[in-house]
C-alpha cells in the first residue's frame, strides 16, 4: 500500500528570501523557494526576484521555461539573440520564454525588480495570473498540485482553520496538496500573483 502523501502549506516572509548571485555572476536575485522533488535531484521549479541594476545578459537555463513579471521600476527591455525585442512596462507586464534563448536585459529608466518563475518543462506545467485581491478568494489545490500566492501589494490573511500567518506585501504562500485536495480562503486587499504548478504524467 502506497503511503498517503501529506499536504503542506506555509508562508515565506520576504525577509527570509535568500539573496544570491546569478548563475552568470552578472546580477543578484532573491530566491523565494526552489522545489526539489527528491534528495540529490535538481529543482523542478523555482521562484525568485531578480534585482536588475544594470544592462546585462541573462543566465542560460537549458530545459527550463520561465516567466518574468515586472514588480517595480520603470521598465525592462528584453533583447533576444534571435532579434526579438520585448518591453516589460509598469505596472506589471510579463513575458514567458524558453531558458535556452539568449537574452539581455536593458533598463529603461533605473533599476527594476522582476518576479522570476522557472520550471523544468519535462517535469511540470506552470500557469501564472496577476489578480486584484478584493475580499475573500477561495483557493483549491487539486491532488498533487501546488498553488503559490505572491502578494505584490496590500495585506491578506487566511480566513480558515489552517493556522497560517497573515501575508504582508512581498510575502509568499505555498499551498502544496498531497493525495487530497486542499482548500484555503484568502481574505484581504491588494494585488497578487497566483501560480499553479502541476506535475506532468510520468514525471
Amino acid at each position: 500500500m502506497t503511503p498517503e502523501r501529506s499536504s503542506r502549506s506555509w508562508v515565506i516572509p520576504a525577509n527570509e528570501y535568500r539573496r544570491e548571485r546569478w548563475r552568470n555572476q552578472m546580477g543578484w536575485t532573491r530566491e523565494i523557494h526552489a522545489h526539489v522533488p527528491a534528495a540529490d535531484a535538481p529543482w523542478d521549479w523555482r521562484l525568485s526576484i531578480a534585482e536588475i541594476e544594470r544592462d546585462a545578459p541573462f543566465s542560460a537555463f537549458p530545459g527550463i521555461d520561465r516567466e518574468l513579471v515586472l514588480l517595480a521600476g520603470n521598465g525592462l527591455r528584453l533583447r533576444f539573440d534571435d532579434g526579438e525585442v520585448k518591453e516589460l512596462l509598469p505596472p506589471h507586464d510579463r513575458l514567458r520564454f524558453a531558458g535556452e534563448r539568449g537574452v539581455s536585459g536593458e533598463l529603461l529608466d533605473g533599476l527594476t525588480h522582476d518576479f522570476n518563475l522557472m520550471w523544468r518543462r519535462d517535469r511540470v506545467r506552470a500557469d501564472l495570473w496577476h489578480r486584484p485581491l478584493v475580499g475573500p478568494m477561495v483557493l483549491f489545490a487539486e491532488a498533487d498540485s501546488t498553488w503559490i500566492v505572491h502578494l505584490i501589494a496590500g495585506q491578506a490573511r487566511f480566513a480558515d482553520d489552517s493556522g497560517l500567518p497573515p501575508l504582508a506585501a512581498a510575502d509568499t504562500a505555498i499551498i502544496a496538496a498531497g493525495s487530497q485536495r486542499v482548500r484555503h480562503v484568502l481574505d484581504g486587499g491588494g494585488e497578487a500573483l497566483l501560480i499553479r504548478i502541476e506535475s506532468l504524467a510520468g514525471a
